[in-house]
C-alpha cells in the first residue's frame, strides 16, 4: 500500500477524471479549500506504485484537534466520499491498512462515509452513523420531472413565486457569494447553530471556480433565498440552502430549487444530489421527497467500532444549541470560526 498527496500528485486529478464513482468532493478545488480553510491534509491510500498511473485511491484529511482528538475522516464536511476502487482492489486490504495505521498513530478513530461498501469489509469498520440521502433522477423529460413535484407544497409555490415577478441571478460573484452568506447568518441563526466560517465559502469559490453556483432569489432589491452548489460531471450535489423567514410565504426556496433542476438538465445533468438527512430532521425529508427525489440509507464506517447512531442529537447538542440561542448575532461567525475546525 502507498499514500501519497493529491494535493501535489497529478495522478489524483487524472484517476478523478474517468473514475465512475468520483463526485465533486473528490476534487482537488474542494480539498484545497479544505486545508485552507480548516488547516487538514488530505492523502490518499493507494495499492498503485508511484511510477504508475493511479488504478484506485482511499482519500482522507487527516484531522488534529486537541479539543476532539486526531483522526482520519473521508471526508470532513462532506456528505459521502466514496472510496475509487476497482474490481481488482480489495477492499479488506484497505480496512487492513487503516486499522494498523490508526493504532500506529494513535488516531482516536478512522471515518469512512461510503456510498457502498462490502458487507464483509464492515466487519473491519463497523457501522457507526446513519443518514437519508436523497437524489433526483434527470434522465426524464423535465416536463415530467416536474409534474412529480407535489401540486400544493411544491408546483403551487414554484408558480407563486414566478406570479411574484422574483428576481433571480446566477453565478459566484462575490455580490452573491456576499448576499448568499448574509442569508446563511440568519438560518443557522433560526436553526440555533453557528454558521460556517465566511472564509470557507470564499476558499471554495476561489479553489473551484466556475463548478461552484450560487443562486440567489430577490424581492425587489431585496436577497430572500439563496442555494449553493457543486458541480461534477452529469451530477450536481445540492450543499447549502438559507432564506430569510419573513418571505418564506413567496415559495423562493421552491423556485430556486425548480431553477436548479431546470438548469442542470439543461446542461446534460443526470442526477441531483439532495443530499443528506438526519434521521430527526422529517420536515426537510419531506420537503425532499415532495421533489420527487428518492431516499437511501447513508451510513458511516469507524474503527475502532462504536455504537450505531442514528445521528439524533443527544443532550449535550441540544444544550448547546441552547447556549448559541442565547448569543448576540455579531458573536456567532466568530464561534463558528472557532468550532468548526475542530468538528470535522
Amino acid at each position: 500500500m502507498h499514500t501519497i498527496d493529491p494535493l501535489n500528485d497529478r495522478r489524483w486529478d487524472d484517476l478523478v477524471s474517468w473514475h465512475p464513482r468520483s463526485s465533486a468532493f473528490h476534487q482537488r478545488g474542494w480539498l484545497a479549500a479544505l486545508k485552507l480553510t480548516y488547516g487538514y491534509e488530505p492523502f490518499v491510500l493507494t495499492s498503485t506504485p508511484e511510477w504508475k498511473p493511479l488504478e484506485d485511491g482511499l482519500l482522507l484529511c487527516r484531522v488534529a484537534s486537541w479539543i476532539t482528538g486526531t483522526r482520519a475522516v473521508s471526508l470532513p464536511f462532506t456528505d459521502h466520499c466514496e472510496p475509487l476502487l476497482n474490481a481488482a482492489s480489495d477492499e479488506h486490504k484497505f480496512a487492513s491498512w487503516l486499522q494498523r495505521e490508526c493504532d500506529r498513530q494513535r488516531w482516536k478513530y478512522v471515518e469512512l462515509r461510503p456510498l457502498s461498501w462490502h458487507e464483509e469489509s464492515c466487519n473491519q469498520l463497523s457501522c457507526s452513523q446513519s443518514y437519508c440521502l436523497h437524489t433526483l433522477d434527470l434522465t426524464k423529460p423535465l416536463e415530467e420531472v416536474f409534474r412529480t413535484f407535489h401540486k400544493d407544497s411544491i408546483q403551487r409555490r414554484i408558480r407563486r413565486a414566478e406570479g411574484e415577478g422574483l428576481g433571480y441571478e446566477t453565478g459566484y460573484s462575490g455580490q452573491l457569494l456576499d448576499e448568499f452568506y448574509g442569508l446563511l447568518l440568519k438560518t443557522r441563526r433560526r436553526h440555533r447553530l453557528p454558521p460556517q466560517p465566511q472564509a470557507w465559502f470564499r476558499n471554495l469559490v476561489a479553489c473551484l471556480g466556475d463548478k461552484v453556483e450560487i443562486r440567489i432569489a430577490r424581492l425587489g432589491n431585496i436577497p430572500i433565498a439563496a442555494l449553493f452548489s457543486l458541480r461534477h460531471r452529469t451530477t450536481v450535489i445540492y450543499k447549502y440552502g438559507c432564506s430569510d423567514e419573513n418571505f418564506h410565504r413567496f415559495g423562493a426556496m421552491p423556485f430556486l430549487f425548480w431553477k436548479l433542476i431546470a438548469e442542470g438538465k439543461a446542461r446534460g445533468a443526470q442526477q441531483i444530489d439532495f443530499g443528506r438527512s438526519d434521521s430527526e430532521q422529517q420536515t426537510l425529508i419531506t420537503f425532499k421527497e415532495r421533489f420527487g427525489a428518492k431516499s437511501s440509507t447513508l451510513t458511516y464506517l469507524r474503527y475502532p467500532a462504536v455504537k450505531l447512531s442514528n445521528a439524533a442529537p443527544g443532550w449535550g447538542a441540544r444544550a448547546f444549541r441552547k447556549v448559541i440561542s442565547l448569543l448576540p448575532d455579531a458573536v456567532l461567525p466568530l464561534v463558528g470560526r472557532v468550532l468548526y475546525k475542530h468538528a470535522g
